[in-house]
C-alpha cells in the first residue's frame, strides 16, 4: 500500500512526542509510545520485552549521555492497523555532539485509536570503534 498523508502525519506526530520525551529524559513518557507486548531490539544487546523493559533500556541510553534523539521517516507502508516505518535517526549528547546515526525499521499498531509502536529495531550507520 502507499503512504497517505494522514498516516504520515499520525506517525511525524508520534514521533515528535517521543523526540521531546527523550529530550526531557522521560524514559516512562517514552514506553508510553509502546504496545504492552513491544519488542525493542537494539544492536549489541539484548531485546527489551514490554513497557517495563523498554522504559529501563531507553533509561539506561539517557543514563549512557544520549540526551537527544531525532527521527526522520523515510519510508511508510500501512496493512489496516499495521504501519510498517523505515527511517533515520541521530542520537546526540547534551553538548549536541553526534554519538550515534543510523536507520530503523518500527512496525506500528493502532490500538484504540493510537499509533503504538509494536517492534523497535535499529542498528548503527558509524563504524565500531
Amino acid at each position: 500500500m502507499t503512504q497517505t498523508t494522514d498516516i504520515h502525519a499520525a506517525i511525524r506526530a508520534a514521533d515528535d512526542i517521543f523526540e521531546a520525551a527523550f529530550a526531557q529524559g522521560d524514559s516512562a513518557a517514552l514506553s508510553s509510545l509502546y504496545t504492552d507486548e513491544a519488542l525493542v531490539m537494539p544492536t549489541g544487546t539484548e531485546s527489551a520485552k514490554g513497557k517495563a523493559a523498554v522504559a529501563a533500556f531507553w533509561q539506561g541510553a539517557m543514563d549512557m549521555g544520549i540526551k537527544s534523539a531525532s527521527l526522520e521517516i523515510q519510508e511508510l507502508e500501512q496493512h489496516g492497523d499495521t504501519v510498517i516505518d523505515v527511517g533515520l535517526y541521530t542520537l546526540k549528547s547534551a553538548d549536541d555532539a553526534v554519538l550515534d546515526q543510523g536507520k530503523y525499521v518500527v512496525v506500528w499498531k493502532n490500538e484504540g485509536g493510537s499509533w503504538k509502536i509494536h517492534r523497535d529495531i535499529f542498528n548503527s550507520s558509524l563504524a565500531p570503534q
